[in-house]
């Protein structure tokens, strides 16, 4: 009973994100829903081993990552989707500015897939997440201050990727 509350504790609350995650990696609905069902699962079957494991959130990110890059690996394909929450605008909305919002987050994101997979992991934890430069340095095994120096480098891309436009 104690593993089953540890697991509604401290993973449950966190599947949002591990789905997230996998979406970014994967671009496949589908494929992240399994990323992180497999991700649960192999959780659940370690749960002799979580006295082990420091920070069990990190771990089900770290996890998380791996399996999406591994099933982006397998699949190898990336079908540009429409997202589902996709909807027409409501009568009286600004539908310029609903359109100009939607082109800088689709030149945003457009500028994010063209980062090596690593920057993209830190960009999307850190902005996307707001996980903390420590919780991101557990999840990819580098120290605080490689995550720092990555942020900058890339806020700073991103301002000069702005600024041309």
């Amino acid at each position: 009973m104690v593993r089953q509350d540890k697991f509604r504790k401290n993973i449950l609350p966190v599947i949002d994100k591990l789905f997230r995650l996998a979406l970014s990696i994967t671009k496949n609905k589908e494929d992240a829903e399994d990323v992180v069902q497999d991700v649960l699962f192999n959780v659940w079957k370690k749960k002799a081993e979580w006295e082990n494991i420091e920070n069990m959130e990190a771990y089900c990110f770290r996890s998380t990552r791996n399996m999406a890059l591994d099933k982006l690996a397998l699949t190898d394909n990336n079908p540009e989707t429409i997202p589902e929450n996709y909807d027409c605008p409501a009568p009286g909305e600004d539908i310029h500015r609903k359109i100009e919002v939607g082109e800088q987050l689709n030149l945003l994101e457009n500028w994010v897939k063209n980062l090596p997979e690593k920057q993209q992991t830190i960009f999307r934890l850190r902005e996307v997440e707001e996980l903390s430069y420590k919780e991101i340095a557990i999840i990819l095994h580098i120290s605080e201050e490689q995550v720092k120096v990555n942020l900058f480098r890339l806020r700073r891309k991103l301002k000069e990727y702005f600024d041309s436009i």
